[in-house]
């Protein structure tokens, strides 16, 4: 899918975001309205170019925060975020330093 052209009906804009613990990378697209995420993520790529490390394809995708397929589209104003894989689940590190702090106390 290729971007709106100048002069062509308005399409619908949105924000590719990807971030590492260095950096937020975020990559404003405007494609035609029946565009998808995966539309929205080639538009993406292609303006950051291959200096840029991103998981374009691998990794999971959603909007504002929801998981979505690459296949869904979105609406103009979207947020699409590309979204690392955790180092562990968030709920067992948190349990695991609960622990280590109640048997810090009990000395």
């Amino acid at each position: 899918m290729s971007p709106v052209p100048p002069g062509a009906s308005p399409g619908k804009r949105c924000i590719v975001a990807y971030a590492t613990r260095e950096r937020q990378y975020l990559w404003n697209v405007e494609l035609p309205r029946e565009a998808c995420i995966a539309d929205a993520l080639a538009a993406a790529r292609a303006i950051a170019g291959p200096s840029v490390d991103v998981p374009w394809e691998s990794e999971a995708v959603g909007i504002f925060g929801e998981r979505r397929a690459r296949t869904d589209e979105y609406a103009d104003g979207d947020r699409i975020e590309l979204y690392r894989p955790l180092p562990g689940d968030p709920r067992e590190r948190r349990r695991q330093r609960v622990q280590r702090e109640r048997r810090g106390r009990r000395r």
